[in-house]
């Protein structure tokens, strides 16, 4: 009886690893499921949209994308997450995604552990941009204005507790000003319309996000926080050059659930990899003026980790200062 048990086991095992084998040489046999964490209209959305089109032209199957909002991009990232690791569901991450949600705990359950990193797309910085009529012509405009009417300025930022809102607030501390800080949850596409409608005087996000309104010339940047300018937009300064020393911004990762079979994995990092090196995306992101910053899967994953123990130092250090919360 206990020679048959083991027999029945071995045969088992044996073909539950050949069906995954032939599973992971046939992937993909049905539509990939992409979930971006920020809502329709904003820099992440379009970036998701533009390469999964592109990546589909060589599969036999479409790659759609689904938005799911919330929780600073928790909520989506974390339904990555709990998806069944068979490569049918995966989606991209922000800086939110690495540092404010696992920082603040928003989501119960989330943990950076359940997600197998397949590439990095993107590595922006941030910026700050008004309405092409703005009365703020330069960088020292603001400042100014700042000055004589503290907290009175509406700045259009993201989540509270975001990397938009931690931006803004390292620039009050660098700068020696007070703004008024305004969360727009959604991503980008919420903080245009306050930009737009006048409900906000400046936003801060990255010059990509803003790209079309740049290009249509309803929006200008002000100054970004880098070292060194825009390729695509060189007209905008950056805090560095006027003396400041701060520099923040956003990238894109993409991962699938932890526990997705290394084959499929490694296939899923060649489809993003031929489609982001393709002409049509590369020329995308400079006409959008998006920094191409590819990293392959094993370089993503140690750029999380370096990313996060980086910021989270930053944070400890201005809870010290008493610059934010715990």
């Amino acid at each position: 009886m206990k020679k048959i048990t083991i027999l029945l086991l071995s045969l088992f095992l044996v073909c539950f690893f050949s069906s995954t084998v032939i599973f992971a040489a046939d992937y993909p046999t049905k539509d990939i499921r992409t979930i971006c964490p920020w809502g329709e209209g904003g820099g992440t959305d379009a970036i998701n949209r533009m390469i999964t089109k592109i990546a589909e032209k060589s599969l036999p199957v479409s790659i759609y994308v689904e938005n799911i909002e919330g929780g600073a991009s928790g909520t989506g990232v974390f339904e990555i997450m709990r998806a069944r690791p068979d490569g049918y569901t995966i989606g991209t991450q922000t800086y939110d995604s690495i540092i404010t949600v696992p920082r603040q705990k928003l989501v119960p359950g989330y943990d950076l552990d359940k997600l197998a990193f397949i590439c990095r797309l993107t590595s922006e910085a941030d910026a700050l941009i008004v309405r092409e009529d703005s009365r703020f012509q330069t960088f020292e405009d603001l400042v100014e204005a700042a000055k004589e009417e503290p907290g009175n300025i509406n700045v259009a930022i993201q989540n509270l507790g975001s990397r938009t809102h931690l931006a803004g607030l390292m620039l009050e501390d660098e700068v020696g000003i007070d703004l008024n800080l305004v969360a727009y949850t959604g991503g980008a596409g919420p903080q245009k319309e306050a930009l737009l409608s006048g409900e906000a005087e400046v936003a801060i996000t990255s010059l990509g996000d803003f790209a079309p309104l740049l290009n249509s010339n309803q929006a200008r940047g002000l100054v970004e926080l880098s070292e060194k300018r825009n390729p695509k937009f060189t007209d905008v300064p950056t805090l560095i050059e006027l003396g400041y020393n701060l520099q923040i911004g956003s990238f894109i990762t993409v991962a699938a659930p932890a526990g997705t079979p290394d084959d499929i994995l490694m296939k899923l990092e060649e489809i993003f990899d031929e489609a982001y090196h393709t002409d049509e995306f590369l020329n995308w992101l400079d006409d959008i003026g998006v920094t191409s910053a590819w990293l392959n899967s094993e370089e993503t994953t140690q750029f999380v980790e370096e990313t996060q123990t980086k910021f989270f130092e930053i944070m400890d250090m201005l809870v010290e200062q008493g610059i934010i919360e715990q």
